[in-house]
């Protein structure tokens, strides 16, 4: 047993999710657990959206399984077979729980060892490490999402953060707030660089007066 819990396994997941490409991960600007993506259904044990205006931007869903039974139980599940959320999806677990010929349609595999390293053993996170994804291999493993079930899910999510027009205007005015300062200190930047030409230029004809006998 590796005596990893579901928790553990699911803020492992989060973690990977954010992971950047280079370093084995799809690179998601936004990770979350358990979060619902409706009233009823589907509650993604972790979930990541990227949008770096890319082919590969979309949702990244990650199921965590930490026993065989529990994974054989999730085939049943409704939204394994028809629409779900996540245009990637793997099932992460244990290391000898799941085996890749056991995976449904476009699934990937990531096995999770004691010490909570995380290794992509199928799916479109192998090609991270050695190279990057070719666009037969992105399409290869996508599916296609239930938007309306991630809207609820971002929707619901942006709402416990905070008043989002208030999170707007504060944005718009630190940016305003950056522009200032920035213009400010090139201004100042070129005002003493003036500064210092008047200086070179009145020392350079100081020197080149005439010495008094």
């Amino acid at each position: 047993m590796s005596g990893l819990t579901h928790s553990d396994l699911c803020a492992i997941a989060v973690k990977w999710l954010k992971r950047a490409n280079s370093a084995g991960g799809p690179g998601c600007h936004i990770a979350v657990s358990e979060c619902r993506s409706g009233w009823t259904g589907e509650v993604p044990d972790a979930i990541g959206f990227r949008a770096a205006g890319s082919i590969d931007d979309g949702s990244v869903v990650v199921e965590c399984k930490t026993s065989r039974s529990d994974f054989l139980a999730d085939r049943k599940k409704a939204h394994r077979t028809d629409g779900g959320c996540g245009n990637w999806r793997y099932f992460m677990a244990p290391e000898g729980i799941i085996s890749p010929d056991e995976l449904p349609d476009r699934w990937g595999l990531l096995t999770v060892n004691s010490r909570g390293h995380v290794k992509a053993v199928s799916g479109l996170a192998v090609k991270y490490r050695n190279s990057w994804p070719r666009d037969d291999d992105i399409r290869k493993w996508r599916h296609e999402a239930n938007r309306d079930r991630e809207q609820f899910l971002l929707t619901k999510l942006l709402f416990r953060v905070g008043d989002p027009e208030v999170l707007n205007r504060n944005i718009k005015i630190a940016y305003a707030e950056r522009d200032q300062a920035v213009r400010y200190a090139k201004e100042r930047i070129k005002g003493l660089q003036d500064e210092l030409r008047q200086l070179r230029r009145s020392q350079d004809s100081h020197r080149a007066m005439p010495r008094q006998q």
